[in-house]
């Protein structure tokens, strides 16, 4: 069983992960609302793989017969200004999640919880694929500029995407 305060920390990351699923479904929407298929099927198949991280944590909460409680998750946010808005906060976002799993590894050193630390690296390798993915849809989409036709390939671009 983890230490209560480590139960705590990994408790709070799947918090953060269901809300960056929340919050992906409803970048989506807007996107599929405002005729950007691609990216809207490249958000939404991004909420499921955010579940997925926060179900990786309650597996390992439950093979280490530590309690799950999940916090309520606030409501993502559902306004944006454009396809460029939609991905700056999308990078914002994955900054955060960076920050977050970082100071979560760094307690487990503190802590000495060397099997929760082994866990975790996992999470900081697919934060750098992460970070990378969306910056680069942000580069792009500023490549193109935000209005015109070019969206329209920045989409188809962002369909191919995993």
């Amino acid at each position: 069983m983890l230490s209560k305060k480590v139960a705590k920390k990994l408790n709070e990351q799947v918090a953060k992960e269901m809300y960056a699923a929340n919050l992906y479904l409803s970048m989506s929407s807007w996107c599929y609302t405002h005729r950007f298929d691609g990216a809207g099927k490249f958000l939404f198949d991004h909420a499921g793989e955010e579940s997925d991280h926060a179900k990786k944590i309650i597996t390992y909460l439950n093979e280490t017969d530590s309690p799950l409680v999940i916090a309520p998750i606030k409501q993502p946010e559902s306004e944006f200004t454009s396809l460029l808005d939609v991905f700056e906060r999308t990078y914002e976002h994955e900054l955060s999640i960076t920050a977050s799993i970082n100071d979560l590894v760094e307690f487990m050193l503190e802590q000495k919880d060397y099997s929760t630390f082994n866990f975790l690296q996992w999470y900081v390798a697919e934060q750098h694929e992460e970070e990378a993915l969306f910056r680069g849809i942000v580069d792009k989409i500023k490549l193109v500029g935000d209005g015109g036709n070019s969206l329209y390939l920045v989409d188809q671009y962002i369909k191919g995407l995993k």
